[in-house]
């Protein structure tokens, strides 16, 4: 006998694409309206962000340190995620100054040492030819982005350039680790619970910010400046979230469904 998690999901799956795409909006939008009621103090979404984050990359230590091998991890993504974080901790220590720059710092610290672990002590294990996605088609574009959109603060134009350019990589940084996902097909349990990790990390933050525009009736905006940035900062917020949600719907089907090890359809991420 089939369970209604089971049965709605056969049920998702024969759906068109635009179906997809619209149960996927509404889906987001209640959520949306569950945590607004729920969570009464919309900062704690942001602190919720981090600690589901910092969960995350303990999954990821613990499967190097356990496991002793870094198969089905993106050197690449890795590499991305510390590049972004070393801009904002600067950004953080010239502009703002604040307890995410202690996170940042101790993000930082572990995203370093998981690539110390990739590209020396766990090298035989990297799967190189799977880690194949070029940085350059994500680094370009983000700092042309970030030259010509970026924050309308009085700080010194490389800051503000710097810090627009760390927003648009931290958006796309998981694209790496997608592609190798997707050319494995099969991702191995902590992988799956780190790459899920980040998805609802991203999408506590995406809440934050829009429920933060909702609560000050889009005054939130003016504060964060003027022209495209604004705009560009919440894009890119939803852009992170949508490029893990087809992972996570996934993920969870499968954790529902008792296996262990998630296998990816065709097409997926």
């Amino acid at each position: 006998m089939k369970t209604p998690i089971h049965a709605v999901s056969t049920w998702v799956r024969r759906q068109p694409p635009k179906v997809k795409a619209f149960l996927a909006v509404v889906s987001g939008m209640a959520a949306l309206v569950l945590l607004r009621f729920i969570v009464h103090d919309h900062d704690n979404l942001f602190v919720a962000a981090e600690a589901v984050h910092s969960i995350g990359i303990s999954v990821l230590i613990y499967k190097l340190m356990k496991e002793k091998t870094c198969a089905g991890l993106s050197l690449k993504s890795q590499e991305l995620t510390a590049i972004f974080l070393a801009v904002r901790l600067y950004c953080s220590f010239v502009m703002e100054y604040d307890i995410h720059t202690i996170l940042d710092l101790a993000t930082l610290g572990t995203t370093l040492w998981v690539i110390y672990m990739i590209r020396f002590k766990l090298k035989a294990t990297y799967m190189e030819e799977k880690d194949n996605f070029a940085l350059y088609y994500v680094l370009v574009p983000c700092v042309v982005l970030a030259v010509l959109i970026h924050p309308s603060t009085s700080h010194n134009i490389l800051n503000r350039i710097s810090w627009g350019f760390c927003v648009y990589l931290e958006a796309v940084s998981v694209l790496p680790q997608l592609r190798v996902m997707q050319n494995t097909k099969i991702v191995e349990p902590f992988t799956a619970h780190y790459v899920f990790a980040l998805g609802v990390a991203r999408f506590f933050s995406c809440a934050h910010w829009v429920l933060q525009i909702m609560d000050t009736r889009g005054r939130l905006l003016v504060v964060l400046g003027y022209g495209l940035w604004p705009s560009m900062v919440i894009i890119s917020e939803i852009v992170q979230t949508f490029i893990l949600a087809d992972f996570c719907y996934y993920y969870v089907k499968s954790v529902f469904g008792g296996q262990l090890v998630l296998r990816l359809p065709s097409g997926v991420v």
